[in-house]
């Protein structure tokens, strides 16, 4: 199992841009979705989308409601499959590459969170001791002979973290783990993000607050239209489109309104 992380916070990618690789290593990005489509039968919901995700980041993916967030999450995650294009993982070949978080976490009632992780950690070879180093790492080393279903709803996306995290995947996919949950529950889960990626782990999460993803994403994906209408860290984008904050990027770049975009300096 990783080590554990300062609680300071991790400083931003400087380099991250617009569908740019950051430039601070040599490596290819640890996944890649190449010229990606994806249809539910007559109903296209992503279109010739590309995209990378770097180690040791987190990667926020931020569109409107039916953009294809979650559907991206899960073709990158290999539970879909793409109507074109591809998905390349570059990672180190491990039993888990991947490891996902949907945004209902679902654990079998009648078990302690304990005996639930320790389950899953068997099929990977990890040991009781490393599952209750997991919670401790997450914050629920108190809860670890709790019942699952007598979890709070923060409490249970914490668990599922935990959960994703098992076998130190070298890429975590979290489906919207601050929705509907309390403040400080979701700055603490936003939090554990960050940690983990800290670790060297590429974190992918999608997520609706703003604020949130503004303070804890080194690179920011705006979906629109089936694609990528802007990426790149939050300040970078704040200062290419001219504007002040990430949600003023978001509401430009889904309008389509670009007419703030900086050129070399200069407001076009």
């Amino acid at each position: 199992m990783k080590g554990n992380t300062s609680d300071t916070p991790r400083q931003p990618a400087p380099n991250a841009s617009d569908g740019e690789r950051r430039t601070d290593r040599a490596r290819p990005p640890i996944l890649e979705a190449e010229s990606l489509s994806f249809a539910y039968g007559d109903v296209e919901i992503l279109s010739n989308l590309s995209l990378s995700v770097d180690a040791a980041t987190v990667t926020a993916l931020i569109g409107p409601n039916g953009t294809g967030k979650t559907t991206l999450l899960r073709t990158l995650a290999g539970l879909e499959e793409p109507t074109a294009g591809a998905v390349h993982y570059h990672g180190p070949d491990v039993p888990r590459e991947i490891g996902y978080l949907p945004q209902q976490p679902a654990f079998r009632p009648g078990f302690t969170v304990a005996e639930t992780l320790s389950f899953y950690g068997s099929l990977v070879g990890e040991s009781r001791a490393d599952v209750l180093a997991r919670l401790d790492r997450v914050g629920l080393g108190d809860a670890a002979d709790r019942r699952v279903e007598a979890l709070s709803g923060g409490m249970t996306r914490l668990a599922g973290i935990a959960q994703a995290t098992i076998g130190d995947p070298p890429v975590v996919v979290l489906d919207e783990p601050g929705s509907g949950l309390d403040p400080g529950m979701s700055r603490r889960i936003y939090d554990v993000a960050r940690e983990i990626a800290a670790d060297g782990t590429a974190v992918l999460v999608t997520s609706h607050d703003m604020e949130l993803v503004e303070r804890s994403a080194d690179v920011v994906a705006v979906l629109a239209d089936g694609g990528v209408a802007a990426s790149g860290h939050p300040t970078t984008l704040a200062d290419r489109f001219d504007v002040d904050s990430l949600l003023d990027v978001y509401e430009a770049a889904v309008s389509g309104d670009h007419s703030r975009v900086r050129v070399r300096g200069e407001t076009a």
